[in-house]
């Protein structure tokens, strides 16, 4: 796998345009849904993150889910492969009734 490279703050800025709820804070993306359903939710983020060999740090709080991803071997910065997961959660959100 060719090595990742960070993407441009613009292009942060474009994705995160893209992905409600999401924000980039200490080069992660981060998205904090409600509870309720947010077990279910990290189990099938981590299947996701399994089937793309991309893991995220996932935080399962009271009431919260807490996602951040970036690319390490980038340098810990945020990566297209960061940007995809990202929306590939959010696609996996709305079925398990988290509201931006």
């Amino acid at each position: 796998m060719p090595a990742a490279r960070p993407l441009p703050a613009a292009e942060i800025d474009t994705a995160l345009a893209t992905l409600p709820g999401w924000s980039s804070e200490d080069d992660r993306l981060t998205r904090l849904p409600n509870h309720l359903a947010a077990a279910a939710l990290v189990l099938h983020i981590a299947s996701v993150q399994e089937d793309m060999d991309h893991h995220a740090d996932l935080t399962l709080g009271y009431n919260t889910v807490e996602v951040a991803t970036h690319t390490h071997s980038a340098g810990g910065r945020i990566t297209a492969l960061d940007v995809t997961l990202a929306r590939r959660v959010e696609d996996l959100s709305a079925a398990h009734g988290v509201r931006g």
